[in-house]
């Protein structure tokens, strides 16, 4: 039985993941994604090659790294997932330049045992405090472990390209109008948003709608202002769209949260 269970403390989700057939469509989030594969193999394909994790498997998600995701084989798969603001681990690590993973799968047992403490602590609701301190040591173990290349920042026409789909999350995707601004054909920016990005500039903008309808109702608790303000055509719309990201739908994720 699928099942998908979210916490956030300390500006940190965790997510606690049971699958069988379940298959995310391909998305990014804007955070660090952090997990490890419990029991059975998660397959993905990321940065155009197929990856599998198998148990006690480290993932490693930079921010905005697109990907998709699903059990290997019909015996399922569980696994934890820790989702941290690139901000954040910038503060802890005391560093100004976000860091990009280059590995995008370890096995290493102290690093496991790190994200498995902080996991744990966050899904039952242990004190932000304690949360913190294992955020600290978790971050001690990346740096111990090298994990981390510099980051390439994106070029100049995409992130004007990105800043013009975020500032129009309420409407409906206006290529035309952005390759106007842009002065690109229509097929010319898919072709370079793809090829920077790892996903469709319709794909990057619906994944943005979805993750501001999260924030949303984690900030106001209420489903249908993030429905409205982010421009879906109505709650069984968002739900569908949640859903294919994050595994539950945006009414079943209102009702986790504290």
């Amino acid at each position: 039985m699928d099942k998908f269970i979210y916490k956030k403390s300390a500006g940190i989700t965790a997510l606690s993941a049971s699958m069988t057939d379940f298959m995310y469509k391909k998305h990014s989030h804007k955070e660090y994604a952090i997990g490890v594969t419990l029991r059975g193999i998660q397959q993905y394909n990321l940065d155009g090659s197929l990856h599998l994790s198998h148990q006690n498997g480290v993932m490693l998600f930079n921010p905005e790294q697109a990907h998709d995701g699903m059990a290997h084989d019909k015996t399922g798969l569980d696994y934890v997932m820790l989702y941290i603001e690139p901000e954040l681990l910038l503060e802890v690590i005391e560093k100004k330049d976000i860091l990009r993973f280059s590995n995008p799968i370890v096995y290493d047992y102290r690093l496991e045992q790190r994200v498995l403490s902080l996991a744990d602590a966050i899904l039952n609701q242990k004190d932000e405090a304690l949360c913190n301190e294992l955020l600290l040591s978790l971050t001690e173990s990346l740096i111990q472990n090298d994990l981390s290349s510099g980051f390439k920042k994106d070029n100049a026409l995409i992130r004007k390209a990105k800043d013009i789909l975020h500032y129009n999350l309420e409407n409906v995707l206006k290529l035309e109008e952005i390759c106007r601004e842009l002065d690109l054909s229509k097929f010319q920016f898919i072709r370079i948003f793809k090829a920077h990005t790892g996903i469709s500039p319709y794909q990057y903008f619906l994944n943005c709608k979805i993750e501001r309808a999260k924030q949303l109702i984690e900030k106001n608790r209420d489903i249908y202002a993030a429905v409205a303000e982010c421009g879906f055509v109505d709650l069984t719309h968002l739900n569908k769209h949640f859903k294919s990201v994050y595994g539950t739908t945006a009414f079943e994720y209102m009702s986790q949260l504290n």
